[in-house]
């Protein structure tokens, strides 16, 4: 999930839907102002990913891992879907300029598209951490949204992460974002935590 806190959520508070303090906050009068998940995957069905990936190379796309030549592209994908994205106290993206995209490589993030001849139409960024692979983002371009597309490149990453030895998967979004939890969830990943995002009374 991305987390990039703007000046207008400094004084949000985002706490587990099951935290204690949830009672007092709301006595207080803080109201919700938005929610988020993570999930995580586990044990992964490799025929599951696979299948995936085959049903967007049926329909004629190329899905494959990129490397840094490939950040303009990215770069006018992200572009393009920006103003899509969800922008809540705990997931918003900010894509900046060709610099930030670029620097996704050089900070060690590894990232999956799948391209429409010669137009990238969809990609997933991926930090491999310690203790598990964690997604940072994944963006399909609009027109090309709602046929299995964001799933097919979350699956060829977690393929190929796996032979690597990587065994668990974390990803996470915008509880507004119900399609999303719905695709990590048809590839096996399971939801683990919600998030409220409280504002206080003063708070326009």
């Amino acid at each position: 999930m991305v987390s990039v806190r703007q000046d207008r959520w400094m004084d949000v508070e985002i706490v587990r839907d099951d935290d204690p303090r949830i009672a007092s906050l709301e006595t207080a009068g803080y109201r919700v102002v938005g929610e988020s998940w993570a999930a995580r995957l586990r044990n992964p069905d490799r025929e599951l990913l696979q299948s995936a990936v085959r049903r967007a190379s049926a329909a004629g796309l190329v899905v494959r891992e990129l490397d840094s030549s490939y950040a303009e592209a990215l770069f006018v994908l992200e572009t393009a879907n920006e103003k899509d994205y969800p922008n809540t106290p705990a997931s918003h993206r900010v894509v900046g300029d060709l610099a930030r995209i670029e620097a996704i490589w050089t900070d060690g993030g590894r990232v999956f598209g799948a391209f429409d001849g010669s137009l990238l139409v969809a990609a997933t960024v991926v930090s491999v951490l310690p203790e598990r692979a964690e997604t940072r983002f994944t963006s399909v371009l609009g027109g090309y949204r709602g046929r299995g597309i964001g799933q097919a490149v979350k699956a060829a990453s977690v393929l190929a992460l796996l032979a690597e030895g990587v065994q668990v998967f974390g990803t996470g979004g915008a509880g507004i974002n119900e399609a999303s939890l719905g695709a990590n969830r048809a590839l096996g990943y399971v939801l683990e935590e919600r998030w409220r995002s409280y504002a206080p009374p003063t708070s326009s």
